[in-house]
């Protein structure tokens, strides 16, 4: 019983001690490509919110818990934006954020070279994915990046359309730390 308590005071002592991260909106992309019709859609989502606990020296205890607003959709196009933002797309108006949820996270072989798996949830449907991101600090951050191809139809985003089934979704997100994590360095 004594090794038990003693495992969950390490564990809850190595979590308080681990940064936390808040993304920097200015500074960070959500990107996705698609085809339509065999030719190349790019788009965008922004409105981002969550927090991300990195700790490089022991990622397995790392994790994230952020969102995008799938409102902000934008592929340069108001009409298609309007029309994605609609119920046989990502039905904005009853599933508000797309959201994306950290299970795991691992170390590779490869020097800022890390692994994730995470429950991507649209349209209140989840999936696990896994995708490989790099991590490159900064003064008081990092910038991780990373990219994943996801089938549409697995979140019944688009249903019956000519689009492409499978997209490309790319990470490009600031994170700097959090405002109590800079409080706690003025005390």
């Amino acid at each position: 019983m004594k090794r038990i308590i003693l495992l969950l005071l390490t564990i809850a002592a190595t979590t308080v001690c681990m940064a936390q991260y808040k993304p920097v909106e200015q500074s960070s992309t959500i990107k996705f490509t698609i085809k339509n019709l065999g030719i190349g859609v790019d788009g965008t989502f922004s409105g981002f919110e969550g927090v991300i606990n990195f700790d490089a020296q022991n990622p397995g205890i790392s994790n994230f818990d952020v969102t995008a607003n799938a409102q902000t959709v934008n592929t340069d196009n108001g009409m298609r934006d309007e029309h994605l933002k609609g119920s046989g797309f990502f039905d904005v108006k009853n599933y508000p954020r797309i959201r994306l949820v950290s299970t795991k996270i691992t170390a590779t072989n490869k020097t800022d070279v890390y692994l994730a798996v995470a429950q991507l949830t649209i349209k209140g449907k989840s999936k696990s994915i896994s995708f490989p991101f790099t991590v490159t600090p900064s003064a008081d951050g990092y910038t991780f990046k990373g990219s994943f191809k996801m089938n549409r139809r697995d979140f019944n985003v688009g249903g019956a359309s000519i689009v492409s089934d499978e997209l490309v979704v790319f990470l490009n997100v600031t994170a700097k730390k959090s405002l109590n994590e800079l409080k706690g360095e003025v005390k």
